[in-house]
């Protein structure tokens, strides 16, 4: 992680315009089909929401506004994403937990069985402060249309939010809601995102 100066980057313009703007956070919202990621978590014995945090980091890592994020007053660009995911614990609340991402889904999905374990057990956030952190809130047992993040002014981290998917005969489908902060990247990044998601889902392989 390293601060860089904003006027020699692509996101020039929009750092001028959203960095002090009040409200600089935008929310997306886009219907899912996750038919096949709800086949493959079923056949391969893989939880859901770890197959959707690797297709949400999968898709990011081709974007490189992923890669910069406004930090205080500065923009800081990354070398790595990570993806956090909200864990039960043993003290029947909630930790914070982020979790590399790898290219390799197996690797992923170690890290997430075993760093998700370490949280629930200790009861402590794992936070991966030098990765740019990509937040996602599965209220899995929900059924929602929608939610929009909170803007807290410290955090400005992409954050996705999903409940439970719903059934359609033959298909299953699951509306997220994905919030950015303008600085970062525009409405078409954010579009070009939820696109790629979709593929990563449709494309997912398991050997």
């Amino acid at each position: 992680m390293q601060e860089i100066d904003h006027k020699e980057t692509t996101r020039a313009e929009a750092f001028e315009l959203w960095m002090n703007a009040p409200m600089p956070m935008v929310t997306f919202f886009k219907t899912l089909n996750v038919t096949r990621l709800v086949r493959v978590s079923k056949r391969k014995n893989l939880k859901f929401n770890m197959l959707m945090c690797w297709c949400i980091g999968k898709a990011a890592s081709e974007i490189k506004e992923f890669y910069m994020l406004p930090v205080g007053n500065k923009l800081m660009k990354y070398d790595t994403i990570a993806v956090n995911t909200i864990v039960a614990n043993e003290r029947n609340e909630v930790s914070s937990c982020d979790i590399p991402f790898s290219e390799s889904l197996q690797q992923f999905n170690q890290d997430y069985l075993r760093l998700t374990r370490l949280v629930a057990e200790n009861c402590k956030n794992h936070d991966l402060t030098e990765s740019m952190v990509i937040g996602t809130s599965a209220l899995a047992k929900y059924e929602i249309d929608g939610a929009v993040g909170m803007y807290s002014g410290i955090y400005n981290n992409p954050f996705l939010i999903w409940g439970k998917y719903k059934r359609h005969f033959f298909k299953r489908t699951l509306m997220v809601s994905f919030q950015f902060h303008h600085t970062q990247m525009d409405g078409a990044h954010a579009a070009r995102f939820l696109d790629a998601l979709q593929r990563e889902i449709d494309g997912i392989c398991i050997r």
